[in-house]
């Protein structure tokens, strides 16, 4: 099986081994169709997290998604902004420690009324901000 032949059935695309070969293909593809290839991932999937936190233990969960699950998370801080000024400095005084000593990246998404989106990633994940 070549190379292509098993990366498609390794992402599910079947091939059909019927079908017949290109004329111009040389005979140094015959070794490649009896071995098998495994293709494995470099690094595990990232799952992006979506919060509103309501509490500063839910902003322990944020850092722990992000510090011990190198997950981004993309974080709505309206309602501890609504809920009053302590409970949001707090939280952001959390974000600015992630920051300064984790190397967290922290991007404004948006900043409306009653939503303020921020994302954080670890540093592991690249997140490119195009102008």
């Amino acid at each position: 099986m070549s190379f292509i032949g098993t990366l498609k059935k390794s992402l599910g695309f079947e091939e059909n081994r019927n079908n017949k070969r290109n004329v111009g293909v040389n005979d140094f593809t015959e070794e490649f169709y009896d071995e098998t290839y495994t293709i494995v991932p470099e690094q595990s999937f990232y799952e992006i997290i979506l919060i509103r936190p309501r509490t500063i233990a839910d902003i322990d969960y944020i850092s722990d998604q992000i510090l011990e699950e190198n997950n981004p998370v993309i974080v709505d801080l309206g309602f501890l902004e609504r809920r009053g000024p302590v409970e949001f400095k707090n939280a952001t005084r959390r974000i600015k420690i992630l920051r300064e000593q984790h190397n967290v990246e922290a991007i404004l998404l948006a900043r409306e009324e009653g939503k303020n989106l921020i994302i954080l990633s670890p540093t592991q994940v690249q997140i490119i901000k195009k102008q």
